[in-house]
């Protein structure tokens, strides 16, 4: 199983809503994925590493799925759609990571 993370920067002054992201955004990449998208979660940056320090990034999702090309047939086919979507939440751009899940 692979992991795609999707984490935007904590940056000041910076916009990010996250119930828009909550609630339409990941629930429309899902739809969009089909079955490609075994499931996903939802962060929302609190804190640092450190007492006081601010989080790494202001928000995050993390989508699972079988294999890197099961994750890009899911997302392929809609990235036109699924990225148009990014402005309707935030003025970030994202870092993305795939992982290997290797503990579960």
């Amino acid at each position: 199983m692979i992991k795609v993370s999707v984490m935007y920067p904590n940056t000041p002054g910076s916009r990010f809503d996250h119930i828009y992201y909550r609630d339409k955004h990941m629930p429309m990449v899902k739809a969009k994925m089909g079955a490609s998208c075994k499931y996903y979660t939802v962060d929302k940056g609190l804190a640092g590493g450190t007492p006081g320090a601010p989080a790494t990034y202001v928000g995050m999702c993390h989508i699972f799925c079988d294999s890197v090309e099961s994750f890009q047939a899911g997302f392929g086919p809609n990235v036109k759609e699924i990225l148009a979507d990014i402005p309707n939440y935030t003025d970030l751009s994202p870092v993305i990571q795939i992982s290997e899940v290797v503990v579960g």
